[in-house]
């Protein structure tokens, strides 16, 4: 079967949730036995979303392949349970570094280089990478903004171009907002109408209406839409809101969203899909009735996307638990020795968030010496590993002035340091360790039992690390390094076995975890949550 190719589109308002109708269909047409990739095409001038803060664009995703990538990556894998890879993700940013870079090598031969063709032709060149290589049956290409935006017309330019040349095998599905006015009581088709005109003025008509809304659309309003768009009308689909965005899947395929696909695209419509593990997902969550309540203690916990994956991760593991999730958000920087034990108590487990820089680091050195005194379930996720060594150090070990040379460069006590071999390096993107490294666990250790194994490969975002010189000092004070990299012998997790459960990772095990795998070690944290609030 040739590769098709899908083309996800957005009208109105921003964050309608493109990329969790792409996973949604994605997933579904996985769950009937096609090969499915999806990609991110995002129009800012940024090369990757590494640079940017959380404040700007939520959480960073990071791929097996050490790419930094858009948020919606981890979406797409935790619907799909399929690895992403840097061809997954590109911004406008990367598109123009790779022109100007053939335009100085001469690739071009001294033509003039213009928007059209070389623009559109190198986002072509990617949109057609996952098909090139045979492996797809399916290619799901979403494009970041709203239909006008003037950074996204390039994209919407080469989604013209490429319509005409793959023909039946290139489809367009235009997700809108459907708003209610509470006033007149009515919901209102005129933002759907003129954001799809927008998009036949540059040339593309869409094959499928997604209509996003918090109201039931009743038949005559699709059709209504339907008429004024040029669509079918079993091709206006809605979008309402539902309690977890892990059942859009299923309400879309109620709908016949993949049965459409497969129709518009020219292949045989067989059976149903394979949706049993995640029906089964589902029916433990709706099932649940008894609540965890876990802390996150972070800088960014007023952000909704700062912590995405750590979120689902979390939820996740919850449902595998049989149990609601009651996450609750605790400011780190307002966390004091004062108020950390009537913010703390009432919960079950806490995890200390990962993330760069000195901001709001006290209240979790704050949060991690209570919650080790207390013995309360603890999870510290990399720079949250980094901290529960630095607390260790001082008010274990004995070294008052222990810190990470990120923080501190003239600490006496460099229990956290660069490794030698990015010391030498200036470019800030360049001292970053990312991607997937192999680690090693301890026989008999907590995290080798929960992951019911000890060699594994997890996802990485970093500069700094456990210094190896104090290890002996740690291990005999009780911190044991459980986990390490087998190449550099660096450590990549620590545990407190005496106590209930306290294991940090320097790694971001949230990155792997999805609805039908959830990661081992977030299920095992949340089970001693479990276990301690019943104690309690």
């Amino acid at each position: 079967m040739e590769p098709k190719y899908i083309f996800v589109t957005g009208g109105v308002v921003s964050s309608l949730g493109k990329g969790i109708i792409s996973a949604s269909l994605a997933s579904l047409l996985k769950a009937r036995g096609f090969r499915v990739t999806i990609q991110k095409f995002d129009p800012y001038i940024n090369i990757d979303p590494g640079t940017l803060n959380p404040y700007e664009h939520g959480e960073c995703y990071v791929t097996v392949d050490g790419h930094e990538a858009d948020l919606d990556l981890g979406h797409y894998e935790r619907f799909t349970n399929t690895q992403t890879t840097r061809a997954n993700n590109i911004t406008t940013g990367r598109i123009y570094q790779n022109v100007i870079d053939k335009e100085r090598r001469g690739d071009y031969l001294g033509k003039t280089v213009q928007i059209i063709p070389h623009i559109t032709d190198e986002i072509k060149r990617n949109v057609r990478l996952l098909g090139n290589t045979g492996n797809f049956d399916f290619i799901i290409t979403e494009i970041g903004g709203t239909v006008g935006d003037i950074e996204s017309l390039p994209f919407i330019e080469s989604v013209r171009q490429l319509r005409w040349e793959l023909g039946q095998n290139c489809i367009c599905i235009h997700l809108t907002y459907v708003p209610y006015i509470a006033a007149a009581k009515e919901l209102k088709t005129k933002p759907t109408q003129h954001s799809v005109k927008q998009l036949q003025e540059v040339g593309i008509q869409p094959d499928i209406l997604v209509l996003r809304t918090e109201k039931e659309i009743l038949p005559e309003m699709r059709r209504k839409i339907a008429q004024f768009c040029n669509v079918s009308p079993d091709a206006v689909i809605q979008s309402i809101d539902v309690p977890s965005i892990y059942e859009v899947p299923i309400k879309m395929h109620e709908q016949h969203l993949d049965e459409l696909v497969l129709r518009k695209c020219g292949v045989p419509v067989e059976g149903e899909p394979h949706m049993k593990p995640w029906m089964h997902f589902l029916e433990k969550m709706n099932r649940a009735t008894e609540t965890v309540t876990i802390g996150l203690v972070g800088k960014y916990v007023e952000l909704q996307d700062a912590y995405k994956s750590i979120n689902e991760a979390l939820f996740q593991a919850a449902t595998v638990n049989d149990h609601k999730l009651n996450l609750k958000f605790i400011h780190s920087e307002k966390l004091t020795e004062e108020n950390v034990e009537e913010t703390l108590r009432p919960m079950d487990g806490v995890v200390i968030a990962p993330g760069f820089g000195h901001r709001g680091i006290d209240g979790k050195f704050v949060a991690l010496k209570w919650c080790r005194e207390n013995d309360v379930p603890t999870f510290g996720i990399c720079l949250g590993m980094q901290c529960m060594v630095i607390e260790f150090a001082r008010n274990v070990l004995g070294m008052t002035d222990a810190n990470s040379t990120e923080m501190d460069t003239k600490t006496p006590y460099n229990v956290i340091d660069l490794m030698e071999a990015q010391k030498s390096i200036s470019n800030l993107g360049g001292t970053m360790r990312l991607g997937a490294f192999d680690c090693t666990l301890r026989p008999g250790s907590r995290a080798a039992e929960a992951y019911g194994k000890t060699e594994v490969s997890e996802r990485h975002r970093h500069r700094f690390e456990f210094n190896n010189e104090y290890r002996e000092r740690f291990e005999q004070a009780g911190m044991q390094c459980v986990g390490e990299n087998p190449t550099t012998h660096l450590v990549e997790v620590v545990e407190l076995p005496d106590h209930r459960w306290f294991i940090g990772t320097q790694y971001h095990p949230e990155y792997s975890s999805t609805v039908l795998s959830p990661n081992p070690i977030f299920v095992s944290f949340v089970k001693a949550a479990i276990e301690y609030q019943h104690s309690k």
